[in-house]
Protein backbone atom coordinates (compact mmCIF):
# COMPACT_ATOMS: atom_id res chain seq x y z
CA UNK A 1 0.00 0.00 0.00
CA UNK A 2 2.74 2.42 0.93
CA UNK A 3 4.73 1.68 -2.22
CA UNK A 4 1.57 1.85 -4.35
CA UNK A 5 0.66 5.28 -2.97
CA UNK A 6 4.11 6.68 -3.75
CA UNK A 7 4.24 5.16 -7.23
CA UNK A 8 0.77 6.47 -8.08
CA UNK A 9 1.99 10.02 -7.38
CA UNK A 10 5.23 9.53 -9.32
CA UNK A 11 4.36 7.34 -12.33
CA UNK A 12 1.03 5.75 -13.19
CA UNK A 13 2.75 3.16 -15.38
CA UNK A 14 5.07 2.06 -12.57
CA UNK A 15 2.06 2.01 -10.26
CA UNK A 16 0.18 -0.31 -12.65
CA UNK A 17 3.13 -2.66 -13.04
CA UNK A 18 3.48 -2.76 -9.26
CA UNK A 19 -0.22 -3.47 -8.81
CA UNK A 20 -0.03 -6.32 -11.33
CA UNK A 21 2.86 -7.69 -9.29
CA UNK A 22 0.77 -7.38 -6.11
CA UNK A 23 -2.01 -9.37 -7.82
CA UNK A 24 0.55 -12.08 -8.58
CA UNK A 25 1.90 -11.98 -5.02
CA UNK A 26 -1.62 -12.52 -3.71
CA UNK A 27 -2.04 -15.47 -6.09
CA UNK A 28 1.34 -16.90 -5.05
CA UNK A 29 0.10 -16.98 -1.45
CA UNK A 30 -3.12 -18.71 -2.49
CA UNK A 31 -5.21 -15.59 -1.82
CA UNK A 32 -4.66 -16.26 1.90
CA UNK A 33 -4.48 -13.11 3.99
CA UNK A 34 -3.01 -15.08 6.91
CA UNK A 35 -0.13 -16.33 4.75
CA UNK A 36 0.47 -12.87 3.27
CA UNK A 37 0.50 -11.36 6.74
CA UNK A 38 2.80 -14.02 8.26
CA UNK A 39 5.09 -14.73 5.31
CA UNK A 40 5.17 -11.50 3.30
CA UNK A 41 4.22 -8.39 5.29
CA UNK A 42 6.13 -9.61 8.33
CA UNK A 43 9.46 -9.35 6.46
CA UNK A 44 9.16 -5.57 6.04
CA UNK A 45 10.48 -3.08 8.57
CA UNK A 46 7.07 -1.60 9.31
CA UNK A 47 5.63 -0.41 12.58
CA UNK A 48 2.79 -2.49 14.01
CA UNK A 49 0.35 0.17 12.80
CA UNK A 50 1.82 0.08 9.28
CA UNK A 51 1.66 -3.73 9.24
CA UNK A 52 -1.99 -3.51 10.20
CA UNK A 53 -2.71 -0.98 7.42
CA UNK A 54 -0.84 -3.13 4.89
CA UNK A 55 -2.77 -6.22 6.03
CA UNK A 56 -6.08 -4.37 5.66
CA UNK A 57 -5.07 -3.23 2.16
CA UNK A 58 -4.15 -6.77 1.08
CA UNK A 59 -7.41 -8.00 2.61
CA UNK A 60 -9.38 -5.52 0.52
CA UNK A 61 -7.51 -6.57 -2.62
CA UNK A 62 -8.16 -10.25 -1.89
CA UNK A 63 -11.88 -9.56 -1.44
CA UNK A 64 -11.94 -7.67 -4.74
CA UNK A 65 -10.07 -10.45 -6.54
CA UNK A 66 -12.55 -13.00 -5.18
CA UNK A 67 -15.62 -10.96 -6.07
CA UNK A 68 -14.28 -10.01 -9.53
CA UNK A 69 -13.28 -13.56 -10.41
CA UNK A 70 -9.58 -12.91 -10.87
CA UNK A 71 -8.10 -15.28 -8.29
CA UNK A 72 -6.37 -17.30 -11.00
CA UNK A 73 -5.60 -14.63 -13.62
CA UNK A 74 -6.69 -11.27 -14.93
CA UNK A 75 -6.58 -7.84 -13.39
CA UNK A 76 -8.69 -6.04 -10.84
CA UNK A 77 -11.24 -3.56 -12.17
CA UNK A 78 -9.39 -0.72 -10.41
CA UNK A 79 -6.33 -1.55 -12.50
CA UNK A 80 -8.29 -2.08 -15.71
CA UNK A 81 -9.83 1.37 -15.28
CA UNK A 82 -6.37 2.94 -15.11
CA UNK A 83 -5.32 1.07 -18.27
CA UNK A 84 -8.46 2.37 -19.98
CA UNK A 85 -7.75 5.93 -18.82
CA UNK A 86 -4.23 5.66 -20.22
CA UNK A 87 -5.58 4.34 -23.51
CA UNK A 88 -8.10 7.18 -23.76
CA UNK A 89 -5.37 9.74 -23.07
CA UNK A 90 -3.16 7.99 -25.65
CA UNK A 91 -5.94 8.33 -28.24
CA UNK A 92 -6.41 12.03 -27.45
CA UNK A 93 -2.68 12.70 -27.70
CA UNK A 94 -2.50 10.99 -31.10
CA UNK A 95 -5.46 12.99 -32.45
CA UNK A 96 -4.04 16.32 -31.31
CA UNK A 97 -1.50 18.27 -33.33
CA UNK A 98 -0.07 19.72 -30.11
CA UNK A 99 1.94 16.62 -29.19
CA UNK A 100 4.25 15.84 -32.14
CA UNK A 101 6.95 14.23 -29.96
CA UNK A 102 4.39 11.79 -28.56
CA UNK A 103 3.24 10.93 -32.07
CA UNK A 104 6.85 10.39 -33.17
CA UNK A 105 7.51 8.11 -30.21
CA UNK A 106 4.31 6.16 -30.87
CA UNK A 107 5.26 5.49 -34.48
CA UNK A 108 8.73 4.46 -33.31
CA UNK A 109 7.24 1.73 -31.07
CA UNK A 110 4.35 0.76 -33.34
CA UNK A 111 6.30 -2.06 -35.07
CA UNK A 112 7.02 -3.60 -31.65
CA UNK A 113 3.37 -3.28 -30.66
CA UNK A 114 2.28 -4.99 -33.89
CA UNK A 115 4.78 -7.81 -33.30
CA UNK A 116 3.68 -8.23 -29.67
CA UNK A 117 0.02 -8.34 -30.69
CA UNK A 118 0.75 -10.97 -33.32
CA UNK A 119 2.56 -13.06 -30.73
CA UNK A 120 -0.26 -12.66 -28.21
CA UNK A 121 -2.78 -13.79 -30.82
CA UNK A 122 -0.71 -16.95 -31.15
CA UNK A 123 -0.47 -17.37 -27.37
CA UNK A 124 -3.67 -16.98 -25.40
CA UNK A 125 -1.57 -16.94 -22.23
CA UNK A 126 -0.93 -13.20 -22.56
CA UNK A 127 -4.62 -12.40 -22.67
CA UNK A 128 -6.57 -12.43 -19.44
CA UNK A 129 -9.84 -12.94 -21.31
CA UNK A 130 -9.63 -14.29 -24.86
CA UNK A 131 -12.85 -12.47 -25.77
CA UNK A 132 -11.41 -9.08 -24.83
CA UNK A 133 -9.40 -7.05 -27.30
CA UNK A 134 -6.26 -5.83 -25.58
CA UNK A 135 -5.49 -2.24 -26.52
CA UNK A 136 -2.04 -1.01 -27.52
CA UNK A 137 -1.24 0.45 -24.13
CA UNK A 138 -2.08 -2.78 -22.32
CA UNK A 139 0.03 -4.64 -24.89
CA UNK A 140 3.00 -2.40 -24.01
CA UNK A 141 2.42 -2.72 -20.27
CA UNK A 142 2.09 -6.50 -20.57
CA UNK A 143 5.41 -6.64 -22.42
CA UNK A 144 7.11 -4.51 -19.75
CA UNK A 145 5.63 -6.65 -16.99
CA UNK A 146 6.70 -9.85 -18.72
CA UNK A 147 10.30 -8.66 -19.08
CA UNK A 148 10.30 -7.45 -15.48
CA UNK A 149 9.25 -10.95 -14.38
CA UNK A 150 11.95 -12.55 -16.55
CA UNK A 151 14.56 -10.29 -14.97
CA UNK A 152 13.34 -11.15 -11.46
CA UNK A 153 13.73 -14.81 -12.40
CA UNK A 154 17.24 -13.99 -13.69
CA UNK A 155 16.35 -15.32 -17.13
CA UNK A 156 18.22 -14.20 -20.21
CA UNK A 157 16.65 -11.51 -22.38
CA UNK A 158 17.65 -11.20 -26.02
CA UNK A 159 19.24 -8.04 -27.38
CA UNK A 160 16.23 -7.48 -29.65
CA UNK A 161 13.87 -7.74 -26.70
CA UNK A 162 16.06 -5.38 -24.65
CA UNK A 163 15.95 -2.85 -27.48
CA UNK A 164 12.16 -3.16 -27.87
CA UNK A 165 11.66 -2.80 -24.12
CA UNK A 166 13.84 0.31 -24.05
CA UNK A 167 11.70 1.93 -26.78
CA UNK A 168 8.44 0.83 -25.15
CA UNK A 169 9.64 2.11 -21.77
CA UNK A 170 10.35 5.54 -23.27
CA UNK A 171 6.92 5.61 -24.91
CA UNK A 172 5.02 4.46 -21.81
CA UNK A 173 7.08 6.85 -19.67
CA UNK A 174 6.05 9.71 -21.93
CA UNK A 175 2.40 8.68 -21.70
CA UNK A 176 2.70 8.36 -17.94
CA UNK A 177 4.18 11.86 -17.71
CA UNK A 178 1.29 13.26 -19.77
CA UNK A 179 -1.16 11.41 -17.52
CA UNK A 180 0.33 13.07 -14.43
CA UNK A 181 0.37 16.46 -16.11
CA UNK A 182 -3.25 16.03 -17.20
CA UNK A 183 -4.28 15.11 -13.64
CA UNK A 184 -2.38 18.04 -12.12
CA UNK A 185 -2.88 20.82 -14.68
CA UNK A 186 -5.15 19.53 -17.39
CA UNK A 187 -3.82 19.12 -20.93
CA UNK A 188 -5.11 21.29 -23.77
CA UNK A 189 -5.60 19.08 -26.81
CA UNK A 190 -6.68 21.75 -29.31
Amino acid sequence: MFIAKELKKKSIAEYLLYMWQVEDIIRAYGCSLTRIQNEYIKQFDYTDEQKEEETDWFGDLIRMMNSEGCRERGHLAINQIVVQQLYELHSQLLKSSKFPFYNTEYYRVLPYIVELRQRSNNQDSLQTDPDLEINEIETCLTALYGVMMLKLQKKEISQNTEHAVKEITTFIGMLSDYYQKDKEEGLQFE
